[in-house]
């Protein structure tokens, strides 16, 4: 099975096949919630307002989709702004006719192109609700996502981020968002920042995000500095300051893959996410104070540095140019002066300019790898850590 069969087959398993579930109990432990258990309810007692801000360049197909999933949305008033970045396509035509069709969507044009953080934080200006989400033009919520991320802030108001499961897609016609027994998982915010900082990576797509608004009008909007990974530094952020809250059992966005997108363009490469990923630290940790501050970043430092040796290894394994993996090893080195004294570090370091990919020793190095990977993986559908 290819591995973007598997991964397909894992997404379609994801909310309640045993299978992921035994995986899950058996991976590396995650952080304890400080609560959690089946969700009391899956709607606020409130009615509450949100906005749901969607930056928009050149997605003019893709762009009705995601507004009607936003108004769709039940148990909850909703207001649409869409950001045009300056589209060359007729995606401002379109979104002014989804203006003029209901009131509850509103057009903004930006003077010049901004790029989808300036664009998203001139909708969050403009905005009003309780609560906000950034929708990317080829993204779609699900049904029933937002009451059921507000019923959590409603019982749980020290949490200052709601993220739960984003299912991605490739096809032309989106899969239906699925629900099952629906849970809810709230974590301390230092505990749940410490563990995205020991594994370097985050945990949240995007889409899938609920954000209260208070905590951006303390914290501010999303940093501009971090144009690749805003959503990364912006929940980073939030944990330090807030506890963070996960729904489970349900898919809470449709998150499209295509050539197109960002992801696939400008947000491409290994050492562009790697060093994403470190901006989104280096930012989101400015919150805190010492000691923390230092502890926490020296700990990203050492979750990066393990990733790139990650990749270093299997590009060397693959048989890929020597200066691919000096590349890698150089970033490991940057941000974490302790990889210099590894085992895999030394190895790579004096590892030979001749393909490796066919010996004993590389198939093993394979096979532990994506064992990691896949046992991560399960466990952050599962779990949402």
């Amino acid at each position: 099975m290819s591995e973007s069969r598997w991964l397909r087959f894992q997404e379609d398993h994801a909310l309640d096949g045993p299978v992921h579930r035994l995986l899950a109990w058996s991976s590396p432990r995650a952080p304890r919630p400080i609560r959690s258990g089946r969700a009391p309810r899956t709607t606020p007692v409130v009615r509450a307002r949100a906005s749901v801000i969607i930056p928009c360049y050149n997605y003019a197909r893709f762009l009705p989709d995601a507004v009607r999933s936003a108004l769709a949305q039940d148990g909850v008033d909703v207001e649409v702004i869409i950001v045009d970045d300056r589209s060359t396509d007729d995606s401002r035509e379109v979104a002014a006719g989804l203006a003029e069709t209901d009131p509850r969507v509103r057009l903004l044009v930006n003077p010049v192109n901004s790029g989808h953080v300036r664009s998203f934080n001139t909708g969050w200006e403009a905005s009003s609700g309780d609560f906000v989400v950034k929708l990317d033009a080829d993204d779609l919520l699900t049904p029933g996502s937002l009451s059921r991320a507000i019923a959590l802030f409603e019982a749980n108001p020290t949490v200052g981020l709601v993220y739960g499961h984003p299912r991605h897609f490739a096809t032309n016609v989106p899969p239906t968002g699925r629900v099952a027994a629906v849970r809810w998982s709230v974590w301390e915010g230092r505990d749940w920042l410490a563990e995205r900082c020991r594994l370097g990576v985050s945990a949240i797509t995007n889409p899938e995000m609920v954000i209260r608004a208070t905590f951006l009008r303390e914290s501010g909007p999303m940093d501009t500095a971090v144009d690749y990974a805003p959503d990364m530094e912006i929940s980073l952020r939030a944990a330090a300051v807030s506890d963070i809250g996960y729904i489970g059992g349900a898919d809470q966005a449709l998150h499209r893959e295509h050539a197109a997108s960002m992801s696939e363009t400008d947000g491409a490469g290994t050492l562009v996410d790697l060093e994403a990923r470190r901006l989104a630290f280096e930012h989101a940790l400015e919150a805190l104070a010492e000691p923390d501050r230092s502890r926490l970043r020296a700990l990203a430092g050492r979750g990066l540095a393990e990733d790139a040796l990650r990749f270093a290894s299997a590009a060397a394994d693959r048989g890929r140019s020597r200066a691919a993996t000096d590349d890698l090893l150089r970033y490991a080195r940057d941000v974490s002066a302790e990889v210099a004294s590894s085992r895999e570090y030394r190895r790579l370091l004096r590892g030979a300019d001749v393909p490796r990919r066919r010996t004993l020793a590389a198939l093993v190095r394979r096979v532990r790898r994506r064992w990691r990977q896949e046992r991560y993986h399960v466990r952050w559908m599962v779990s949402g850590v």
